[in-house]
């Protein structure tokens, strides 16, 4: 799986007080990594990037190449719904990693050029045109600040287990 990793000024203090107040924070990420597979799924429905800018729009060639073979499409990364059911988050006590074990979902998060992965054997190029990146993977601006109440409720209730 390709990967990203984040780091940022507002979650990474929260991070690490939380594995200083906790033996294991493994179900705080694992309530982390609930939301975000929520969140990245809503995203993905009203095709918005983490930014909170619409997914690049397919291609006319792309549609005029579904409408020659009979095939239906909806929104980009919604036609059958399989990039939102293959989000999956892992959580342990060292962190959290979510993402997509899709084999298209690098491609999308990152976008390809035509010829990218080389030629068929007829000799088209595969893909056979560009594909715009669509970033579905990533935490928006409302997915940090929910992150940091839902690590102020964990440090809340370690603090307060403490006496």
């Amino acid at each position: 799986m390709s990967g990203l990793v984040y780091n940022t000024d507002t979650l990474d203090p929260m991070l690490e007080a939380l594995r200083n107040a906790l033996d294991d924070p493994s179900e705080a990420m694992a309530d982390l990594g609930e939301y975000l597979i929520n969140s990245t799924q809503d995203r993905m429905l009203k095709g918005e990037n983490p930014d909170g800018s619409p997914f690049a729009p397919r291609s006319q060639t792309t549609i005029d190449r579904y409408a020659k073979l009979g095939l239906s499409y909806g929104a980009p990364l919604n036609q059958s719904g399989d990039m939102r059911n293959s989000l999956f988050y892992e959580a342990s006590k060292d962190g959290l990693e979510y993402g997509s074990n899709a084999i298209q979902a690098a491609v999308m998060q990152f976008g390809a050029a035509k010829g990218a992965f080389g030629t068929a054997s007829n000799g088209a190029s595969i893909p056979w045109g560009g594909i715009p990146a669509r970033e579905f993977i990533g935490l928006s601006d409302e997915d940090q600040d929910n992150m940091v109440l839902e690590l102020e409720e964990w440090l809340e209730t370690a603090a307060n287990s403490r006496g």
